[in-house]
């Protein structure tokens, strides 16, 4: 596809949690901006995990019989203007030690909302319309399921939370009954120019939601540039282990047509300090050893050089990506401007077609 001055890019980012709305903080500031003379970004789309079972989440997705609303919050949080009132109030969370202790605010009034309306879809419009966010967000599927692992030992167990909880390989991944997404998500994944997947928690934010029926589908359908974002850490309770390349090849176990374009990892080292706080809890840097480098991102000036010779499933992408604060984070400026360059340097033709899967 060529973007002109009257068209502009169609990106849509699939995942949940911190990985995910991190992400649209960066991509965010590029929507209705002109980032190149040939392009800018139209419209944002997030298709957002909704199987979060701990938390404040979970006690009111237990008892309100409701999508969890943590993510979706979020999403929306990240996608509003940060000095906004009512975005700060969306990150508020209760510390009191009473009843409300440990609720965010924006989960109660997306469950107020959903109960008003009568529909959680309904209540995310409200929210979104209110804030004027920057983009769309559509949960992965309206079904109310439950997500199921088969754990090294046998064991079957219930529940993100329990999942990450016991601390266990994790054989096999479903969820409880078979989910549809919204007409609204296929159609965004087909018409999109760029799908981002990740960063975020392999198991319980990424792989999710592409357990719902149609989405890898409608991902390997697209014509879109394809690009995984690598996480930075393994995750205890999840990747304790894991490699980049196994963080892949857990990923297409799931979806085994899907090809990426590209995938971006942090080449930026951890300082010593961050690294014995991240091992102490059992977490390590990310380590992938491809040999394929064919890009460096610098700041906010992107040095792109497509590797002729990188093999035909996906090229890495390594860059200076990293945040270091009392947290190690994608700095979502850097990361999102690298998604765009990308997409930029990737020669197309007017009649550039959907990939094989």
């Amino acid at each position: 596809m060529v973007i002109t001055s009257q068209s502009g890019l169609r990106i849509v980012s699939v995942g949940g949690g911190t990985g995910l709305s991190t992400l649209l903080s960066g991509l965010k500031e590029f929507v209705g901006s002109d980032f190149a003379p040939t392009a800018r970004v139209d419209l944002l789309t997030a298709i957002v995990t909704v199987t979060d079972d701990g938390g404040s989440s979970g006690r009111l997705r237990e008892e309100f019989q409701m999508l969890a609303p943590g993510d979706i919050r979020n999403c929306i949080a990240a996608l509003a203007e940060d000095e906004h009132l009512l975005t700060k109030l969306l990150r508020y969370r209760f510390d009191s030690g009473g009843e409300l202790s440990g609720h965010s605010f924006g989960n109660l009034l997306l469950t107020a909302l959903t109960n008003i309306t009568g529909d959680f879809l309904d209540a995310i419009k409200v929210i979104s319309e209110v804030l004027a966010i920057k983009g769309r967000i559509f949960p992965s599927t309206m079904e109310n399921a439950s997500l199921l692992a088969e754990l090294a030992d046998g064991r079957i167990i219930t529940g993100e939370s329990k999942i990450t909880g016991a601390r266990s390989h994790v054989n096999k991944l479903w969820l409880s009954h078979e989910c549809h997404p919204l007409p609204e998500t296929l159609a965004a994944l087909q018409e999109a120019d760029i799908i981002t997947i990740g960063p975020g928690s392999l198991f319980t934010s990424i792989i999710p939601n592409l357990l719902v029926n149609g989405i890898v589908e409608a991902i390997c359908q697209s014509s879109a540039l394809k690009i995984y974002i690598c996480n930075i850490m393994t995750q205890p309770g999840e990747t304790e282990g894991f490699g980049g390349e196994d963080h892949l090849r857990t990923l297409l176990a799931y979806s085994p047509r899907l090809q990426f374009d590209y995938v971006i990892v942090n080449s930026s080292p951890i300082s010593a300090e961050l690294r014995e706080k991240y091992l102490a809890d059992g977490s390590v840097p990310v380590e992938f050893t491809s040999n394929v480098v064919s890009a460096l991102a610098t700041g906010t000036d992107a040095i792109i050089n497509i590797n002729a010779a990188a093999p035909p499933h996906y090229r890495v992408v390594r860059g200076d990506l990293l945040s270091e604060n009392s947290h190690v984070r994608h700095d979502p400026h850097k990361l999102a401007r690298m998604i765009i360059d990308l997409y930029l340097a990737e020669p197309r033709t007017p009649n550039h077609s959907a990939r094989p899967c």
